[in-house]
């Protein structure tokens, strides 16, 4: 019996899947026409920037403290401390910034945008404004598509300065090392591609969680039940996304720059 609904189960997936490209592609569709949707975006990006800064800043100063102290160890073993910099800095920007602020995001701004949503679907506030010709997409999901974008890349910005910092206190007063050497062992490894990359995952991270979010929240089931599982999922399948897209990211990009030695 199992097997009959295999078919039914994997229609249904891509059925969502198909749903999830029209609204992310429906809600930038409509970008240009900034009038419509600028107030809301910057009441979203605000409300993003309130609830994630202290979150991640809290996560990355002991994540940083944390890398700096294990691989300053393992450097002090090698006689090369003045590594543990360059390796701190190099893992905060290229992998641990842009997947802290997508999964910062998604977790707690993600979770907001869901429960909005679909407070709204329960409330029949997205039919009414298909009533009225208001398209629901392009008024509440690409303002926040844009915010959702822009606070996760600058919220990678934050997660590498204080990822650095807290490896810094570890490194330079506890493990010895010179500031100077923390700084150097940082910049000589980093590539202007490294940061331009990283920031384009963070936007790309940013974009999967909001509509993710949105998608989630305007076809949950008409129940505050339903609400709650669709808040569930769209943390779930944001942070699914969010990794295999940096996994797809990261291999193309050391294909075709590869990582200086």
């Amino acid at each position: 019996m199992a097997t009959a609904h295999v078919p039914a189960r994997i229609h249904g997936l891509l059925n969502e899947v198909g749903e999830l490209f029209v609204v992310a592609l429906e809600g930038l569709r409509r970008t240009w026409d900034v009038r419509t949707w600028f107030w809301e975006f910057m009441e979203q990006a605000w409300f993003l920037a309130r609830v994630t800064s202290l979150p991640v800043i809290l996560v990355s100063l002991p994540l940083g403290a944390t890398v700096a102290l294990q691989v300053g160890q393992l450097a002090a073993q090698l006689g090369a401390q003045s590594a543990t910099g360059g390796a701190v800095v190099v893992g905060l920007v290229r992998e641990v910034a842009p997947i802290a602020a997508a999964l910062i995001i998604a977790g707690a701004g993600g979770a907001a945008m869901t429960a909005d949503m679909g407070a709204r679907r329960i409330r029949d506030e997205l039919s009414a404004m298909e009533v009225m010709a208001v398209n629901p997409v392009h008024r509440l999901v690409t303002p926040r598509l844009w915010a959702s974008g822009l606070i996760a890349t600058l919220l990678a910005s934050l997660v590498i300065a204080s990822g650095a910092a807290g490896g810094f206190v570890f490194n330079v007063l506890l493990q010895d090392v010179t500031p100077g050497a923390y700084f150097d062992g940082a910049v000589s490894l980093l590539q202007t591609s490294d940061l331009l990359v990283t920031l384009l995952k963070s936007w790309l991270f940013g974009l999967v969680a909001a509509v993710v979010a949105c998608y989630m929240g305007m076809s949950c089931e008409s129940s505050p039940v339903g609400v709650g599982r669709a808040v569930n999922r769209s943390i779930v399948v944001a942070f699914m996304l969010v990794f295999a897209l940096n996994y797809v990211i990261t291999t193309v990009y050391f294909v075709a720059f590869p990582p200086k030695i």
